[in-house]
């Protein structure tokens, strides 16, 4: 089982590239808007049942899939890498694949600030994200996380024998997918 968490700041290009690696490696997607934008429907995030029932989808979806004979899994995810609780929750993740034996990788992917305001406005990203359609709205959560939290790692933080990080800003989605297929053999 291969488990492959794609992390980095908001717009940076997470989804559309877990979405190309999906399609050269068979491995499934699981981009975090998967389970916030169903949620949505009923609570925001930021609400405790709205939370509560994201990480509880969350968690059954990673269960059932680290048990099971799939190839493997990519997810996506905004880590507050200067947040304690962000840290533990990926770390709980990743215990949960390793424990059955899977395999563990982490790409981080970083882009320029204004290139990435452009990106949070694509008709890919906003047709998979319902709730990023409000541009207002997801610019200024955008911006208000972005001063809020550490959204890209410090050199050498990560310690993981498996990362890559990756500079997409003038890289192609495809070309990033490719790149880590072959890092990492998958």
């Amino acid at each position: 089982m291969k488990f492959v968490v794609i992390f980095g700041p908001h717009a940076v290009g997470k989804m559309t590239v877990g979405q190309e690696l999906s399609k050269i490696t068979g491995l499934k997607l699981f981009h975090n808007h998967m389970t916030i934008d169903l949620v949505a429907n009923f609570f925001d995030y930021g609400t405790h049942q709205g939370s509560r029932l994201v990480n509880l989808f969350r968690q059954e979806i990673f269960k059932e899939v680290s048990k099971s004979d799939l190839y493997g899994m990519i997810f996506t995810y905004m880590w507050a890498l200067d947040e304690q609780s962000d840290w533990d929750y990926i770390n709980n993740v990743c215990k949960m694949f390793e424990e059955r034996g899977g395999e563990i990788y982490f790409v981080e992917l970083e882009a320029d600030f204004n290139l990435r305001i452009e990106r949070n406005k694509t008709p890919n990203r906003l047709e998979n994200k319902p709730t990023k359609r409000d541009i207002q709205q997801s610019e200024n959560i955008f911006r208000r996380l972005e001063e809020k939290y550490r959204l890209n790692s410090y050199e050498g933080e990560i310690q993981r024998k498996n990362y890559l990080r990756i500079n997409n800003t003038n890289i192609s989605p495809v070309e990033v997918a490719q790149m880590v297929k072959d890092a990492f053999s998958l």
